[in-house]
């Protein structure tokens, strides 16, 4: 059964015509069904038909980001597939708000009053009422538990632990990673990179993420550097170079193409991250962006400070993140006697020695 949640442009649209899920697919299986990102087939001119899509079941119902993810499959296609639906952000041009919100167009139909304080149901007009949806397709184990709501556990993973578990882990992963080899190779999304500095060692390319909406106050971007580095952990005093200039020169661009500054911009690493590339998301600090928490994100000023401080700092240190129960990472801290679990139901304490 479907988890319930927990807690609580002034533009015309020419008519669109549908084109089939296949002409959308990206190097990495993901499609932007609604924001029309351009491909080889024009897709920024057509809608994807997602009729045939049947929903399996729910993985997540996130009511703080307004978000859905389901799993299900296609009736002409096989495998699995993702759906991800979110509401957009709303727009900042006062003239797109009165046009889209308050022109009389919209429909406001009461819930609740009480004094000065009244609620409405809200259907603004076909422009601003959309969704954002992106569908994963075809959809490996990997994505489909990525976007599962599960119970979380913490990992206080020592160096040790790292070459035990982890690295044996990150080594069996067979995620492609040539989407990025893409994007490094200007094979793809060359229309979203920001900057390039191509040298080998110090060098990165500065792209838009591709969940970005394009408004400011949701600005998100990936430094990718050329160095093979596969996270966090690999990090030491001979990577300051390169972390730098992705520091520096990374908000130089950011600064001059959207013309916000360093000190609005939130600049970490992910650890546990989502793919194992090094790179460093670059993200508008009123912006409320999935994965910030302490759990999750080492800024990048405190990662070079680190490495400043004690070059080999990221083989010597404790490094703190979640696990989702099931998970193959999860199992195996389990399998090897590194986890500790609390169930509700038994009030046991699961010891694995």
């Amino acid at each position: 059964m479907a988890e319930k949640c927990a807690s609580a442009n002034d533009k015309e649209y020419p008519p669109a015509k549908k084109i089939k899920l296949v002409d959308l697919v990206d190097d990495d299986g993901s499609i932007d069904a609604v924001e029309g990102n351009s491909t080889e087939n024009d897709a920024s001119e057509a809608e994807l038909d997602l009729s045939g899509f049947k929903v399996t079941r729910v993985l997540q119902n996130n009511c703080a980001r307004k978000l859905i993810c389901m799993e299900g499959t296609f009736e002409d296609r096989e495998g699995p597939a993702v759906v991800l639906l979110e509401q957009r952000s709303f727009p900042y041009d006062k003239v797109v708000l009165e046009k889209d919100f308050f022109d009389g167009k919209t429909t406001y139909r009461k819930t609740f009053t009480n004094d000065v304080y009244r609620n409405y149901n809200c259907f603004p007009t076909e422009e601003q009422n959309g969704l954002r949806a992106t569908v994963i397709y075809p959809a490996s184990q990997t994505h489909i538990d990525k976007y599962k709501r599960q119970e979380l556990y913490v990992i206080d993973e020592t160096y040790e632990l790292y070459q035990q578990v982890t690295l044996p882990y990150i080594e069996s992963m067979s995620l492609s990673l040539e989407w990025i080899t893409n994007i490094l190779e200007h094979k793809a999304e060359q229309e979203n990179v920001i900057y390039e500095d191509p040298d080998k060692d110090s060098g990165f390319v500065l792209v838009t993420d591709f969940k970005w909406d394009g408004q400011t106050d949701t600005l998100k971007l990936l430094a990718l550097p050329f160095q093979k580095i596969r996270s966090l952990r690999e990090l030491n005093g001979s990577h300051l170079p390169l972390l730098k200039n992705i520091r520096d020169a990374g908000t130089a661009a950011i600064s001059k193409k959207f013309n916000v500054p360093a000190s609005q911009l939130r600049m970490y690493f992910h650890y546990q991250p989502s793919y194992y590339y090094l790179h460093v998301h670059f993200c508008y600090l009123m912006f409320e962006a999935p994965g910030i928490y302490v759990e999750k994100a080492h800024l990048l000023s405190t990662v070079i400070r680190n490495l400043e401080l004690m070059p080999d700092y990221y083989t010597k240190a404790v490094l703190s993140y979640v696990v989702f129960k099931g998970s193959p990472l999860y199992e195996k801290f389990k399998s090897h006697g590194a986890l500790q679990t609390l169930t509700c139901e038994t009030q046991e304490t699961v010891n694995i020695d």
